[in-house]
């Protein structure tokens, strides 16, 4: 299931595994802190940890022995264990007898950041998995805009998407700007305005908005978003590399014959990054992404060599992508 369904199945009961596992470390923090305050009592007596990547082999009898030890005075005795990879004749050694014959006085609660190679616990019937992977736009869109309707304040769902977009949907910082926004407004309706003036906008949003002015030949955009991260960062050099890094991709998607999916794998971004990408590479043209590329690389390389300053470096490849 997803994060945003785990709410709703918490309230139908305790499962006996939970597989809380994805990149978003807030969706497994808040995960974890919704399935412990909804079971577990007494926490200093019925709640135990493990490091799980302390847990290898024969190792793995201290897991199963604190999830067949009875709780004290209450319900359920819930132990958690992070970053558990267990190969499959671990699980078929050591952790299978206990996963199918699981004790109802217990609950197991798995949390990890990644997927590593070895036994597929989420594909196990006894494991309820909780997908805890960055969200797409539109989820975590609908997730600002019920935060602050309960919070009484109203917003336009484009709103509440570009809050997502500024954010990169990282909902560590999405919880956060959120917050901040609730703090200042108190209630009423959220404007344009609130949000430009208070969510900050990720760095690699701003570079994504500098591609968009490049595609649109806008070069007053491109230079207002160029001196404010400089401002911000006092670093032409990490600006360069920003940029290759970003036309990189796009040059990748849309020069590719590869679909979202493998796409998405490939460049470590969700399929929903992948279409925008393509709709950014296609308006700008592959050639000239090339050619911008190209640039970039021979102006860092520059710098390197100590042939010309950063300053410009970055000057030279102004002029390559708006006026050669």
């Amino acid at each position: 299931m997803k994060y945003t369904e785990l709410k709703g199945d918490i309230a139908q009961g305790a499962k006996q595994i939970y597989l809380l596992e994805g990149d978003d470390a807030y969706f497994r923090m808040k995960g974890e802190e919704m399935i412990l305050k909804a079971f577990l009592e007494m926490p200093e007596l019925n709640f135990t940890c493990f490091d799980g990547e302390s847990l290898k082999g024969s190792a793995i009898s201290n897991l199963t022995s604190a999830l067949e030890s009875f709780p004290f005075m209450a319900e359920k005795r819930i132990v958690k264990v992070t970053e558990f990879h267990p190969s499959e004749s671990e699980y078929e050694n050591h952790l299978k007898k206990t996963f199918e014959n699981f004790p109802s006085t217990s609950i197991l609660l798995i949390v990890n950041a990644e997927t590593r190679k070895g036994a597929e616990l989420k594909r196990k019937k006894c494991v309820t998995y909780v997908d805890c992977g960055k969200a797409d736009e539109e989820t975590v869109a609908k997730w600002v805009y019920l935060t602050l309707k309960h919070a009484g304040i109203a917003a336009s769902v484009d709103l509440c998407a570009l809050v997502a977009r500024y954010c990169l949907c990282n909902m560590s910082r999405v919880a956060l700007e959120t917050e901040k926004l609730i703090d200042y407004k108190g209630s009423g309706t959220l404007t344009r305005e609130d949000v430009d003036g208070l969510v900050y906008k990720d760095a690699d949003y701003r570079i994504y908005e500098m591609t968009n002015a490049v595609a649109r030949r806008d070069f007053d955009k491109f230079l207002s978003i160029q001196s404010e991260l400089c401002r911000k960062t006092g670093d032409e050099i990490n600006l360069l590399s920003g940029l290759f890094s970003y036309f990189k991709n796009l040059l990748t998607v849309i020069a590719s014959g590869a679909g979202d999916a493998q796409l998405s794998s490939l460049l470590k971004m969700k399929e929903y990054g992948v279409k925008k990408s393509r709709e950014q590479a296609r308006a700008i043209g592959e050639d000239k992404l090339k050619i911008y590329v190209s640039a970039i690389y021979a102006a860092i390389s520059d710098v390197k060599s100590g042939i010309i300053t950063p300053q410009s470096a970055l000057g030279n490849v102004n002029n390559k992508i708006f006026f050669e």
